[in-house]
């Protein structure tokens, strides 16, 4: 019953990673059309690498499907 109660605790925990990194992802895009506006490259740069780092976490959780 244990692992049971384990395994739903760790469904829901992701469940609610994966919400987090949405909004995150969707932040991160309104960054990078602000710099994109404004030319400012090191921003695009940093924003470009943390929606790299978004999209493979949402793969680790087939957040696509």
């Amino acid at each position: 019953m244990k692992q049971v109660v384990h395994i739903i605790r760790k469904a829901e925990i992701e469940k609610e990673y994966v919400k987090l990194l949405h909004l995150e992802l969707d932040y991160e895009l309104a960054t990078l059309h602000d710099a994109v506006q404004e030319k400012d490259e090191k921003q695009i740069e940093k924003s470009k690498l943390r929606l790299t780092e978004i999209h493979s976490e949402l793969e680790t959780f087939n957040a696509f499907a």
